[in-house]
């Protein structure tokens, strides 16, 4: 018997972040921190996720992007090995933090981190996976003023990153369909 494909049974959407994730640090010292949540029917493997969002069509974009222009490419089977915890670097990216259920990655500039946790709910009827995906940005340090600030291009680009976390968590609940 074939098993049944997963279904999204609710879409991408902004949420506060749970408790326990590694993200939490970044709540302090006037970063930037965002979670965006979705889930999907059945027991994904955190592994799993890491893999299906790094392997995305939308992401592979980003990918060719840093590849061409900051010399940081990377390979599928890269990605999955970054989910299976057997590496710490990923195209522009280095693990800050792992756990089973989480990975924090930091990129090469040291201002931005991306953050994935997935929790599976399997005392439920129908078993679950709740998908994680946030983002901080560290404030830059004003060398003159002393002063933190976020600077004028991330303020343009904000609600592009918003969207933009939102289709990447959606683009891997639609990749997880298929596995």
């Amino acid at each position: 018997m074939a098993a049944a494909k997963r279904r999204v049974l609710e879409p991408a959407r902004p949420v506060d972040q749970p408790a326990d994730a590694l993200l939490g640090r970044y709540l302090v010292d006037g970063s930037y921190t965002d979670c965006f949540a979705a889930a999907v029917s059945g027991d994904v493997e955190h592994a799993e996720f890491v893999a299906a969002f790094y392997t995305t069509w939308l992401f592979k974009l980003e990918r060719l992007i840093l590849k061409l222009a900051a010399a940081k490419p990377s390979s599928d089977e890269e990605a999955i090995e970054l989910g299976r915890g057997t590496r710490d670097h990923f195209a522009a990216w280095r693990v800050e933090d792992r756990s089973s259920n989480q990975l924090m990655l930091c990129d090469f500039t040291g201002r931005t981190r991306s953050w994935l946790m997935s929790v599976r709910d399997l005392e439920q009827k129908e078993p679950s996976t709740r998908l994680y995906f946030g983002s901080a940005v560290v404030p830059r340090i004003d060398p003159v003023t002393g002063k933190a600030s976020m600077g004028t291009g991330f303020r343009l680009l904000l609600g592009f990153h918003k969207l933009y976390s939102r289709l990447l968590l959606r683009a891997a609940c639609a990749r997880l369909k298929n596995y």
